[in-house]
């Protein structure tokens, strides 16, 4: 059944509420739908950084954020956050696959800007909370603690929950996600019944920073090229590639194969090692092994609900990835019953159901 008619207030009270409009369907009817319900709604453009060499669209995704503002009768705001991005968002980035390590920039975004940076300027301007186009619901439980739990948003194939696991428990309380609770073709009738130009633009892909570049293009700006040897399983060299921090666990492209086999396979990268610059390919993309019990150790842990250790739960180790059984023997601890790869710096977030647990960054694989 179609959930397009049904919208749970979060808040009887009417509020003043600052979301962050990207110029995009999903921000638009969020702040769409806060207005409807009455409240004092004011649209925020966030200015993120991007290098001078790569063509960014932020000029038009602007245009489109004040067109959208306009046609809602709403405050327009323009909040530059190139500073905060550059420094918490994107050196990071690099500082990680220079370490070899694969990290999830869309995490930091989140924490950092959305519900950090645009947080602040919100508060300072005498909002009650601040609001975006997530996939992702917010359930605030009826008890004396007052506890809200972070849940998957209803559409499965748009569900944003797992780039939000570094939100804190009291974060909650003045966050909403008008749009949680609806399918993404639910969202664009919206937009259309609404009269809203959105609804027929194009949803934005990849980093927003990034552009059409992609990122071994962008890393080559800031990391120096140094060969390398791509070994097979049993330890042999077959190849080469241009330095172990331009690729990631489960990728088959990118490195060259000198010693090829006919009837040969596609080839994975299985494992790398960054003090030899050497990476390890497979015709199977996964790690051989004679268990299934993966354990991880994770830092920069945030838990928003204190797991059970008695308790099984599922996580996801990619953004839509599989639902992989997980025991928490600890707070930095884990074990998965899986035989995948998993990469090192990938965001491990766990769930109860469609509940959000906690996560951490993937630091150590034993």
């Amino acid at each position: 059944m179609s959930n397009l008619c049904y919208y749970r207030r979060v808040e009887a009270k009417k509020q003043k509420i600052f979301v962050g409009i990207s110029g995009g369907v999903d921000s638009s009817v969020a702040a769409y739908l806060l207005k409807k319900e009455g409240h004092d709604v004011h649209g925020v453009f966030v200015k993120t950084w991007s290098p001078e060499w790569v063509p960014c669209t932020w000029i038009e995704e602007k245009r489109d954020a004040m067109r959208v503002c306009a046609a809602l009768d709403i405050p327009f705001h323009y909040l530059d956050a190139e500073e905060e991005y550059k420094r918490g968002v994107a050196d990071y980035m690099i500082a990680e696959y220079r370490a070899g390590r694969t990290p999830n920039p869309d995490v930091l975004c989140n924490r950092i800007i959305k519900f950090g940076v645009l947080w602040d300027y919100a508060r300072s301007h005498g909002a009650d909370a601040i609001a975006t186009g997530h996939y992702a619901r917010i359930k605030h439980a009826d008890t004396l603690e007052h506890t809200s739990v972070l849940m998957r948003g209803f559409d499965v194939a748009k569900d944003q929950s797992y780039f939000l696991w570094m939100l804190a428990q009291q974060e909650l309380g003045h966050i909403r996600f008008p749009i949680g609770h609806l399918q993404k073709s639910d969202v664009r009738t919206i937009a259309a019944n609404a009269g809203l130009f959105t609804s027929e633009k194009k949803d934005s892909q990849g980093i927003c920073f990034l552009g059409d570049v992609d990122m071994r293009a962008f890393l080559e700006h800031y990391i120096e090229q140094k060969r390398g040897d791509v070994l097979d399983e049993t330890g042999d060299v077959i190849g080469e590639h241009d330095g172990v921090w331009f690729y990631t666990l489960g990728e088959r492209h990118g490195f060259r194969i000198t010693k090829k086999n006919p009837n040969q396979s596609p080839l994975y990268i299985v494992a790398k090692d960054i003090k030899k610059n050497t990476i390890t390919v497979s015709e199977t993309p996964q790690v051989k092994k004679d268990t299934l019990e993966v354990t991880i150790t994770l830092r920069d842990c945030n838990w928003l609900v204190t797991p059970n250790n008695e308790k099984k739960y599922t996580a996801q180790i990619r953004y839509h990835g599989e639902h992989i059984p997980i025991m928490i023997k600890s707070d930095r601890t884990v074990v998965l019953s899986y035989r995948g790869v998993v990469p090192l710096g990938q965001s491990l977030v766990v769930y109860d159901g469609d509940a959000l647990v906690g996560g951490g960054v993937i630091d150590n694989i034993s």
